[in-house]
């Protein structure tokens, strides 16, 4: 059975001033999606399933759905705000979707085998790819046993703003004994920096491995998931800006010692879209990959 890749694609793009999956970023048109998409496929992903909101579902459907439906099983499924499970009301003040757990657990009915999320907006390299698939086709018939895809802090900064990273901690044996959500990561001078809960500035190394949201996962987890949802919506009911976060919810899951999760690291280096002027950036180094062969000048004809 082949794996699944489930691309979060229902973000708002805030920061972005707009809905940066859908940008234009290769030279005929391509996303970022359409790259890992691209990437997933010949690495041995056999599925693809996005998770939007309905509000740019037709326009999504007919810019992207449409590029793949004749070359592989292709889902859609939707995340909103009042998708919560039953006893729970939204909160009127709520305007943001809940977060990337949220969003993953909206995959629970087309997703029966071993997978792997991923931003829309992400560029993650070919390396990441084959790397995940080849872990997932080992946890076909495992439960709790998950893995991730670990990146250099240097590789993933933005220069035009802060960044939201999960600081990672492993064992001697590359498990996963911590990952940190920090939402404001800058690099000042060469040195990358956080924003504790404190309001203070720490300093990060370059080498420091983060997670970019690159996750692999067996199907009991949505049942994890669930649990953890009502659990937080109890605490988090009256804070609408609470979010529901996968590196949050598996630290939690590590730190019980309930799961365990594999760190791979990969040679790829990570690029993206988090702000509207990171954009030339990536077209420029987009165009180089197409320049040195590594993609076709057109991914899907």
């Amino acid at each position: 059975m082949k794996p699944t890749l489930f691309i979060l694609a229902a973000g708002m793009g805030s920061r972005y001033g707009g809905l940066k999956q859908l940008d234009e970023v290769g030279p005929s048109g391509e996303t970022i999606m359409d790259y890992s998409v691209y990437d997933a496929l010949k690495s041995g992903f056999g599925k693809i399933v996005f998770v939007i909101r309905h509000s740019f579902e037709k326009e999504f459907r007919e810019k992207i759905i449409s590029k793949y439906e004749k070359i592989t099983e292709v889902e859609v499924v939707f995340q909103e705000l009042d998708y919560l499970p039953d006893g729970f009301t939204l909160n009127p003040e709520r305007e943001k979707p809940w977060g990337t757990n949220h969003a993953l657990l909206m995959g629970r009915d087309v997703i029966k085998e071993p997978f792997a999320i991923i931003n829309a907006d992400d560029f993650y390299g070919r390396e990441s790819f084959q790397i995940l698939a080849g872990q997932l086709k080992q946890m076909a018939n495992t439960e709790r046993r998950y893995c991730m895809i670990g990146y250099l802090l240097g590789y993933t900064l933005s220069d035009s703003g802060t960044v939201a990273r999960g600081i990672c901690e492993v064992d001697s044996d590359n498990y996963l004994t911590q990952v940190v959500e920090r939402t404001k990561i800058e690099q000042v001078n060469g040195v990358p920096r956080f924003l504790d809960d404190d309001g203070e500035w720490k300093n990060l190394s370059t080498s420091t491995l983060v997670s970019m949201n690159m996750w692999g996962f067996t199907p009991d987890y949505f049942d994890l998931s669930e649990k953890a949802f009502v659990e937080f919506l109890k605490e988090n009911q009256n804070n609408p800006k609470a979010e529901f976060l996968i590196p949050t919810e598996i630290n939690k899951l590590v730190s019980k010692g309930e799961v365990k999760v594999m760190m791979k690291n990969t040679p790829s280096k990570w690029f993206g879209v988090t702000y509207a002027k990171d954009k030339p950036e990536v077209m420029m180094k987009i165009q180089e990959l197409v320049d040195n062969k590594v993609y076709p000048k057109q991914l899907f004809s």
